[in-house]
């Protein structure tokens, strides 16, 4: 009752204040307001006011780099200058540029070599002019994105999406000046017209890509050993051991061997044996980073891995965020009276969630006072698939547990963990 009698005050002291201050209200009345009901409407409103302040409190949120800034706070063209919008469909040796002086029409797209690109960039913003772009995350990597930076573009990258769903039309062209369109309605401030992504520095990247060379010269050696079980399999029909390229079980294996299958085999150790080493030395670098104590099941491996792929844990603001970054959300469809929850909607980063999930499995067997396990417990012991989503969704909390220790908002200890 006490919560209803203060909205039915607020409202009539708005609707005192309204009839007030609005001039045509009450039009037989001809007088004008006195200085006592000024005095009135002025305390009215103050109180209106701090009332409003108390209930709704400004929050401010740091503005984040993958973000256009406020216009206000963006920077500005000299005199005479332009903000240029360019919209990249970036390929192998050219790319095609769809192009906006401020909001004319958009040019027809041309085309431009890499190193033509950055320099005509650089001259703009030698001019006064100041400009933005933005291209496809692609197999090129960002290292057009550190150009164009270096050049004193403001460059966004985003994920892949499909920029024209009602023609069945795709060119370059037609691409470069959809996300040219694109990009100066994101200026606007309609940010869900492109899907930023957050751009590693060289350093970040080139941490991250230790662990996945590592992850390719496991995956040769697994290749190449298999392989060599197929072939013999399908001439001798019979397998191979485990490490059948290592020299003592070579030795007693290659008596056991027909001429042809041992002469393919032979070509094939060497090979297993480089990536072998590749593989050793990688993990020796990346073991070296992570000196911390870890708990049980949670190697120095894991926690290397873990902190190249997510860069830099402080850039997420909470835990839904880095529940999203390795894609263990569930998917969602809602309409209407239905809502149905489906698989995970794999949205993220494939190495960081495959590393959890083979994390989760162990932390259940090494760290049974894990508190995210115990929580889960009575569920776990069920057979079928049901068994398999409950790990995904302890990788989930897993990353968010490891976000937690690596932002200091936790510690092992307050986690359930053992070291």
């Amino acid at each position: 009752m006490k919560g209803l009698k203060e909205r039915d005050s607020r409202v009539t002291l708005w609707i005192a204040v309204k009839k007030n201050n609005n001039p045509n209200h009450d039009m037989t009345t001809k007088t004008r307001p006195t200085t006592q009901s000024n005095e009135r409407i002025d305390t009215a409103t103050n109180e209106l006011t701090k009332v409003s302040s108390e209930r709704y409190k400004t929050v401010t949120h740091p503005v984040r780099a993958c973000h256009p800034l406020h216009p206000t706070h963006r920077p500005k063209p000299a005199e005479g200058c332009s903000v240029i919008k360019l919209g990249l469909d970036v390929d192998k040796k050219w790319v095609t540029v769809g192009m906006q002086y401020d909001y004319n029409t958009i040019k027809p797209a041309a085309r431009f070599s890499v190193d033509g690109l950055v320099a005509w960039v650089k001259a703009r913003v030698q001019e006064g002019h100041v400009v933005w772009s933005v291209y496809e995350a692609c197999g090129f990597g960002y290292t057009l994105h550190w150009n164009l930076t270096e050049a004193g573009a403001h460059n966004l990258v985003i994920a892949p999406i499909t920029l024209d769903t009602q023609r069945r039309r795709k060119t370059d062209g037609l691409d470069a000046r959809q996300l040219c369109g694109r990009l100066t309605r994101y200026l606007e401030g309609q940010k869900n017209e492109l899907p930023v992504i957050r751009v590693p520095s060289r350093e970040e990247q080139q941490r991250r890509e230790t662990g996945r060379q590592r992850l390719f010269w496991r995956s040769e050696v697994h290749r190449l050993a298999s392989h060599g079980r197929a072939l013999r399999l399908e001439h001798e029909h019979q397998s191979l051991t485990g490490r059948w390229w290592a020299p003592r079980v070579w030795k007693k294996l290659a008596p056991q061997l027909t001429p042809f299958v041992r002469e393919i085999l032979e070509t094939l150790r060497p090979q297993l044996d480089y990536a072998e080493q590749q593989r050793d030395a990688l993990t020796e670098v990346m073991k070296a980073r992570v000196k911390e104590p870890l708990p049980s099941g949670l190697g120095a491996l894991t926690m290397a891995q873990f902190d190249g792929e997510i860069c830099q844990a402080q850039r997420f603001n909470n835990r839904k965020e880095v529940g999203s970054y390795i894609g263990c959300c569930p998917s969602v469809y809602s309409s209407g009276q239905t809502m149905r929850m489906g698989s995970i909607d794999r949205h993220g980063n494939k190495h960081l969630r495959a590393l959890l999930v083979e994390a989760a499995w162990r932390l259940a067997r090494y760290q049974p006072g894990w508190h995210a396990y115990r929580r889960m417990l009575g569920r776990i012991v069920r057979k079928g698939s049901t068994r398999k989503k409950l790990a995904v969704a302890l990788a989930r909390q897993l990353a968010i547990d490891l976000w937690r220790v690596r932002t200091g908002r936790a510690t092992w200890q307050e986690l359930g963990f053992i070291l």
